[in-house]
């Protein structure tokens, strides 16, 4: 798997988990919905730390806690 799609993931992952959809989590966060948008449809495949940041903001997290699952771990080597 790609940084991108772990991204994507893990965003939708934990709007699950927490009940909220994408829209809300775009008001918590302070970042546009078509930002967040590109990054879950893969158009944008490489979200800054800056965005992830906000992210992790509005909801309540880490980035600790947002990059720590078994799919960062395993993500493929981006440079070939």
């Amino acid at each position: 798997m790609k940084v991108g799609a772990a991204v994507s993931r893990r965003i939708l992952a934990l709007c699950e988990e927490r009940g909220i959809s994408v829209n809300k989590l775009c008001t918590i966060s302070g970042i546009t919905q078509s930002t967040i948008n590109n990054i879950i449809s893969g158009r944008n495949k490489s979200a800054t730390v800056a965005t992830i940041k906000k992210v992790c903001d509005g909801l309540e997290i880490t980035l600790g806690e947002f990059f720590s699952t078994p799919e960062f771990d395993t993500l493929e080597q981006e440079i070939q």
